[in-house]
């Protein structure tokens, strides 16, 4: 028998920090190298900043994810196509190698897909941000090329 759980993102239970790993193998700095060789400092930069859904099972390539208001993401771009789906509050994102390329702000019930290779940084509204990000492939094969906006240096 297979059980189906139902998973409230907008109520405040089920939520855990998002423990961040610097020296995660999959996480690349864009100018070369592992992130954690990189200038910046993940733990401080993502800290009280980020939660992520403690019931959002990753073997679906889904995460669930909430920000702090006013928080950036630091810019990056995944290995594979990516889907943003808002539940609750906002985030501005621009996309391009410095933000050029384009923006717009995502709000609840909207969605945003981030084409492989390209670099985006996404700004958590006044209110935060709950959303889903997923992907293609299975989680294992996504790799993540963090770039110099957004991040707490060392």
């Amino acid at each position: 028998m297979v059980a189906t759980e139902f998973i409230e993102l907008l109520s405040e239970d089920g939520w855990r920090d998002l423990t961040v790993d610097q020296s995660f193998p999959a996480y690349l700095w864009a100018e070369g190298g592992l992130l954690a060789d990189a200038p910046v400092d993940m733990a401080k930069t993502f800290d009280g900043n980020m939660w992520v859904a403690a019931k959002v099972d990753s073997a679906f390539n889904l995460n669930g994810l909430r920000c702090a208001p006013g928080f950036s993401v630091p810019r990056h771009h995944h290995n594979l196509d990516e889907l943003i789906v808002v539940f609750a509050g906002e985030f501005h994102v621009s996309w391009g190698p410095n933000g050029e390329d384009g923006s717009r702000t995502v709000g609840p019930g909207e969605f945003w897909i981030s084409k492989a290779g390209t670099p985006y940084l996404m700004t958590a509204g006044p209110d935060g941000v709950t959303y889903i990000e997923t992907w293609p492939e299975p989680m294992a094969t996504l790799e993540t090329y963090w770039h110099d906006a957004g991040w707490v240096p060392r």
